[in-house]
């Protein structure tokens, strides 16, 4: 396979995978709103608590929720403890869909992914709303057996279409490495070189779940905030990080695949096909300057629109106390989010086995660095401690990305760190954007009726028309990576 065809297929699995994100985004917003009228932020609180993966996980973290941490008020969170089980038993079978899941994502079955969690995600909804209102009663019974019907649906899913797939025709057609269920089972006729680089991502993978999730394990075993307090941090990460889990996210997931098939895992640049490394630079390039310019939009309107978001979103219940602060600072959290997303997915892509190895030793000092700054900034500024951890974090990760994709390319003709670069005309129509919002919300939002919000929101909408001519005047090479590489329609007629 070319890497155009590669590049054809990557962009296809991306678009599908933001297409589904966004309906997901969608249905889960709907549903939180939803929820928020129903339940107390207590129980949101403690549903938002992760409990880590796996058999042995689960039972000696079961354990660990049930009989050593604070168990919350009965009458508050009814149902804690089976809940607990359930939202563990639930992670098992996620696990067990795991391998499945990385299997198709490699091999780019758009349909599979599409089908399975867009029923998986109804399923969990449909299950949600009608115990909410229901059986009200029934408090975290309610999130447990949603997220096991969702977990569920997803096992069935994939195994039921491995299992008609693999053996077929269709396979034997598409040279598909695995010819029968069990050669999904673990063997031990893996080469070493594979097995230590699978072992060093295995580490690299549980580095970054403690980057990611830090703060919750903070949260949760340090007690720095109440069960009301980590449901309204946990709303407000989840509004705040849409954008990047239905955008920033599968782009990452998508192309890490272009990256890694058309590239030479370590191998200097002067040793590869330079037509594939050529295509490979303007594609980077291109990203980074697409997710930079969704992120300073994003950075920019989030300050001037959180207040109002929250208040539509959850009401008093969030626009009131730190719930705008929180998500202000996330805004531009989102920002590090986009570039870090882009840099990682290609440099995780291009690194040798040694490499890995050696950034996961500077994964380790990052994580312990951040588990101890969650605590201290919590301690210092409440909830928005957590968010300046991550930002501080997010920016040491993104620092070492650009180091090494400036040595990756340093000798060659390709510069795609220019993409980190937006226009002067951009970041005019920005910052005037930013300072007319601000003042449009100190004069017209959100506590003197829904006109003169309405007028808050029309005000933005025309600087963000603003901010987009300028994108279209100036990025040309940009929107039409986007029209020809992102948008199905477009691709279709490009091809």
């Amino acid at each position: 396979m070319s890497s155009q065809d590669i590049l054809q297929s990557v962009s296809t699995l991306a678009s599908y995978n933001v297409l589904l994100q966004v309906m997901f985004r969608v249905l889960t917003f709907l549903l939180n709103a939803f929820t928020l009228r129903f339940v107390s932020k207590e129980l949101i609180g403690v549903v938002n608590v992760r409990v880590p993966l796996s058999v042995l996980w689960a039972v000696l973290l079961v354990s660990v929720w049930l009989w050593l941490l604070e168990v919350p008020d009965a009458q508050a969170v009814p149902y804690y403890s089976p809940a607990v089980m359930l939202f563990a038993l639930s992670g098992v079978q996620e696990l067990l869909v795991e391998p499945l899941w990385v299997l198709a994502q490699a091999h780019m079955f758009v349909r599979l992914k599409v089908v399975a969690e867009s029923l998986a995600m109804i399923a969990k909804c449909s299950i949600t709303v009608i115990l909410v209102v229901f059986a009200r009663e029934w408090g975290l019974y309610i999130f447990s057996a949603a997220h096991l019907v969702y977990t569920g649906f997803l096992v069935l899913c994939y195994a039921a279409y491995f299992i008609r797939f693999l053996g077929s025709k269709e396979a034997a057609r598409k040279s598909f490495p695995l010819r029968r269920v069990g050669d999904l089972l673990p063997r031990r006729e893996y080469g070493e070189v594979i097995a230590r680089l699978t072992w060093s991502f295995f580490k690299q993978s549980f580095l970054k779940q403690i980057l990611t999730e830090g703060e919750r394990y903070v949260m949760t075993f340090l007690n720095v905030l109440s069960f009301g307090d980590q449901g309204v941090y946990d709303i407000v990460n989840n509004l705040g990080s849409m954008v990047a889990r239905f955008i920033f996210l599968p782009i990452e997931e998508s192309f890490y695949i272009f990256f890694a098939k058309v590239l030479e895992r370590g191998r200097d640049v002067r040793n590869q096909k330079q037509d594939e490394v050529a295509i490979a630079a303007e594609v980077l390039e291109c990203l980074l300057k697409l997710v930079l310019v969704i992120g300073l939009i994003i950075t920019v309107f989030g300050y001037a629109y959180s207040h109002l978001a929250l208040d539509i979103y959850g009401g008093s219940l969030l626009s009131s106390g730190s719930g705008p602060s929180l998500l202000r600072c996330y805004s531009c959290y989102v920002l590090l989010l986009a570039v870090n997303g882009v840099t990682e997915c290609f440099v995780f892509a291009a690194m040798s086995q040694e490499e890995v190895d050696k950034y996961n030793f500077i994964m380790l000092a990052l994580s312990v660095s951040f588990l101890f700054l969650s605590y201290i900034l919590t301690w210092w500024a409440g909830s928005v401690g957590f968010i300046l951890a991550n930002c501080l974090n997010m920016g040491l990760r993104i620092l070492h990305s650009l180091l090494y994709i400036h040595h990756y390319f340093q000798r060659s003709q390709w510069k795609p760190l220019r993409g980190l670069l937006p226009s002067p005309l951009i970041l005019l129509a920005l910052g005037i954007s930013g300072i007319v919002t601000a003042v449009s919300e100190a004069f017209f939002c959100c506590n003197s009726g829904w006109l003169l919000r309405l007028v808050h929101i029309c005000v933005g909408t025309i600087c963000l028309l603003g901010v987009l001519v300028a994108v279209l005047l100036t990025e040309t090479e940009l929107v039409q990576f986007v029209r020809t590489r992102l948008l199905p329609r477009y691709r279709k007629k490009h091809t």
